[in-house]
């Protein structure tokens, strides 16, 4: 990996330290967001690993037309405004339409291309010129080397603030596997790779109206895919996953994310 990414304070590359993208799938409340963020910011400080916080003011790739998506790109950014100026995390959130890139991009540090637009290149190009760090979710129809071509949309418009994020491939029908050879592969065009072990245990419209997700496996794909060379790690979170509006089934719940945190810092100094 040879480029070096910022996101907000934080210096991403491959002698930096070990970091973490994490928060809600999506904006429920304003107090649910703040209570995250505000662990999140704990967490980072007591463990010292820098941490960029993620939601979404809108999840417009859902299975359901009746599934919650979230306030909207107006009242979501307040609230993600709120968030950065009380905890001064960077924050993230994902971006669905060219007409949402400049309003988005004056507000967060990092632009993420959700999994099913990694090959919309309207989206891509436009995102690249707004400057900012851009996220691309690989698409779970697209091969790691296939995905390079996304990388190339973005590098296009001169920007080479881009991050990539592994977060598994179809198998089938509902079901997702993560093949770790991805990681080494993407890391080869030169950016640092993040794995997303809370989607890469999604269940895809596994049931029926909604995605199911099996969270028990989420820790075990984690410290495998740090193991394999990993920069950060991605990781929904919810103070009740159970209730959550949005990717219940595979967010961990606030109490197991410290143990993990901890036990992957600790390979990732070992591996590197």
């Amino acid at each position: 990996m040879g480029n070096t990414v910022y996101a907000g304070n934080i210096k991403i590359d491959e002698k930096g330290p070990f970091f973490i993208i994490a928060g809600p799938c999506v904006i429920e409340s304003e107090e649910i967001t703040m209570r995250v963020a505000s662990f999140l910011k704990e967490t980072s400080e007591k463990l010292d690993i820098p941490i960029i916080f993620k939601t979404s003011y809108d999840k417009a790739n859902r299975t359901s037309v009746t599934s919650y998506r979230g306030p909207g790109l107006e009242k979501g950014l307040e609230i993600i405004i709120k968030v950065k100026e009380r905890t001064g995390l960077p924050v993230l959130s994902d971006i669905h339409s060219l007409d949402e890139v400049e309003r988005a991009a004056s507000v967060l540090d990092v632009l993420q291309i959700p999994a099913f637009l990694s090959r919309q290149t309207d989206l891509l190009v436009k995102a690249g010129k707004s400057g900012k760090t851009i996220n691309i979710k690989k698409g779970q129809f697209v091969s790691p080397v296939d995905f390079e071509q996304a990388v190339k949309k973005v590098l296009s418009t001169g920007n080479r603030n881009i991050m990539l994020t592994e977060r598994g491939t179809f198998f089938g029908y509902n079901n997702l596997v993560v093949d770790f050879r991805g990681i080494p592969i993407m890391k080869g065009f030169g950016f640092p790779v993040v794995f997303d072990a809370t989607h890469s245990v999604q269940l895809p419209g596994g049931d029926v109206t909604c995605s199911g997700g099996e969270r028990k496996y989420a820790a075990y794909l984690a410290r495998a895919a740090v193991a394999a060379g990993a920069n950060g790690v991605f990781m929904e979170v919810h103070p009740d996953p159970d209730n959550a509006l949005c990717d219940g089934p595979n967010s961990l719940p606030l109490e197991e994310v410290k143990p993990l945190l901890i036990l992957l810092k600790d390979i990732h100094s070992l591996v590197n």
